[in-house]
């Protein structure tokens, strides 16, 4: 807490994870495209972040969803110079179906605290970060 603390009164950038999750309505690249530009936008927007603050990002994806990649979606939205990678998630039976998630890594100096971001049918995922 005090190492925090002090980043934040000395204005030393500091690396954290931000979380997200949406849904897809459907398994199609337009619907992933869309449902990834409104969560990363919303990442951004909600932590004040420009992409050269974006390390990095892991997208994961229910097996339900093939049609695209969910990075193709964050390069289309400014996110061209971050390393990105994207994964399937693990196949958990009674799972939220049609789920993209992301882990963005973030460098820059924290005035608040790192703001997740749950959209669309997702925000039952974490109800406690959920507006």
């Amino acid at each position: 807490m005090l190492r925090k603390r002090l980043a934040r009164i000395l204005r030393v950038p500091t690396t954290r994870a931000l979380r997200g999750a949406t849904t897809v309505p459907r398994d199609d690249a337009e619907s992933i495209h869309d449902a990834v530009s409104e969560l990363i936008v919303a990442i951004c927007r909600d932590n004040s972040l420009v992409s050269d603050d974006v390390v990095s990002a892991l997208f994961t994806v229910t097996p339900d969803l093939v049609a695209a990649f969910p990075a193709e979606a964050a390069r289309l939205g400014g996110w061209e110079q971050v390393p990105l990678l994207c994964a399937t998630e693990i196949a958990v039976p009674g799972s939220l179906p049609r789920c993209v998630r992301v882990l963005v890594h973030v460098t820059r100096c924290w005035d608040v605290p790192p703001r997740h971001v749950y959209l669309r049918a997702a925000a039952i995922l974490r109800p406690d970060l959920t507006r």
